[in-house]
C-alpha cells in the first residue's frame, strides 16, 4: 500500500549520544490506518527512533508532525493527549497492583481527574473513576483478561503481561499505538495469535500503528510498510516485498551482498 497522505511524518530526525550518531537524519511517513514495521539489526537506532516520537528523546535536529501537530513543541507528558500510546520493550507494568487498577491508569490521561485527585471521594471524581472501571473492564473482556483482573501483575505469566500493558496502551483512546517487541519472550502459537490481535485491533479500533520487532516473520506478514533501519540510517523502506529483495538489507541482517540470479542459480 503506498503512502497517500502522511498521519506521521518523520523528517531529517538525527540524535547523538556523546558523539556517537544512533540516528542520522531519518526519514519516512506512515498513512491514516496503516501498520509500519520498523526493523534493523541489535543496536540500528529503532528505540532511539522510538522514544525521539514519544519525546522521551528530544532529536538534535530534525522533524516529527503527527495529525498537523509538530510533537517537538510538545512536552513529554502531552504526547499521550495528543492520541499516541506506546508498550514498552521491558513491560513496565506496576507489578503491585492489579491487573485492572494497571489498565485504569491508562484511561487518567483522558479523564478530568488525576490518580492522586482518584483518591478522593467526590462526586465528580467517582464519576469518572465510574467511567474508568467500565472501559478497563470492557478491554479486559476485549483483550480476553478477565479472568486475571483482580490479580496482581506480578503473579501474571511474561505473555500475560504483555497483554495487560497492551490494554492500558488502549485505555487511552490512541490514534497512534507504538508497539515495542511486542513479540519478545513469546512462543511461536503466541506470536500467531499476536498477529491476529494486531490486525482486529487496527481494523475494530481504527488505529495506526508502527511496531518495532525483531520477529522478522511476524512484521512482514503484517505490515502495509516496512522501514529498515541500519547503524542510524535509513537502508529501505516500503512494502514488504520489497524490503526483503533489498541488496542493502539482505546485506545488514547477512552481512553479505545479495546473491545475483546467475549466481543462486549456480548453487541450486
Amino acid at each position: 500500500m503506498g503512502v497517500t497522505s502522511s498521519f506521521l511524518s518523520v523528517r531529517d530526525v538525527s540524535l547523538s549520544f556523546g558523539g556517537i550518531h544512533a540516528l542520522k537524519g531519518v526519514s519516512f511517513d506512515i498513512a491514516p490506518g496503516q501498520i509500519c514495521g520498523l526493523i534493523g539489526p541489535n543496536g540500528a537506532g529503532k528505540t532511539t527512533l522510538f522514544n525521539c516520537i514519544s519525546r522521551i528523546y528530544r532529536p538534535d535536529s530534525g522533524s516529527i508532525v503527527f495529525d498537523d501537530v509538530e510533537l517537538l513543541s510538545r512536552a513529554p507528558h502531552q504526547i499521550i493527549t495528543q492520541g499516541i500510546s506506546r508498550t514498552f520493550q521491558n513491560v513496565a507494568l506496576f507489578t503491585s497492583m492489579t491487573v485492572l487498577e494497571n489498565v485504569m491508569l491508562g484511561g487518567h490521561s483522558r479523564a478530568e481527574t488525576n490518580p492522586v485527585l482518584s483518591m478522593v471521594a467526590w462526586p465528580g471524581v467517582r464519576r469518572d473513576e465510574s467511567g474508568l472501571r467500565r472501559d478497563a473492564m470492557e478491554l479486559l473482556s476485549y483483550l480476553d483478561l478477565m479472568p486475571v483482573r483482580d490479580r496482581l501483575a506480578a503473579e501474571l505469566p511474561y505473555p500475560t503481561q504483555k497483554r495487560v500493558e497492551l490494554a492500558r496502551a488502549l485505555m487511552s483512546s490512541p490514534k497512534l499505538l507504538l508497539l515495542d517487541e511486542p513479540a519478545g519472550g513469546l512462543s511461536h502459537e503466541e506470536v500467531e495469535s499476536l498477529r491476529d490481535l494486531i490486525r482486529r485491533i487496527r481494523e475494530e479500533r481504527d488505529l495506526t500503528i508502527l511496531l518495532v520487532e525483531h520477529h522478522m516473520e511476524l512484521v512482514m506478514s503484517i505490515s502495509d510498510n516496512v522501514c529498515v533501519l541500519n547503524f542510524g540510517e535509513k537502508i529501505a523502506d516500503g512494502p514488504p516485498a520489497d524490503v526483503r529483495k533489498s541488496p542493502g538489507v539482505i546485506k545488514a541482517y547477512l552481512g553479505e551482498e545479495a546473491p545475483s540470479e546467475a549466481q543462486a542459480g549456480a548453487t541450486h
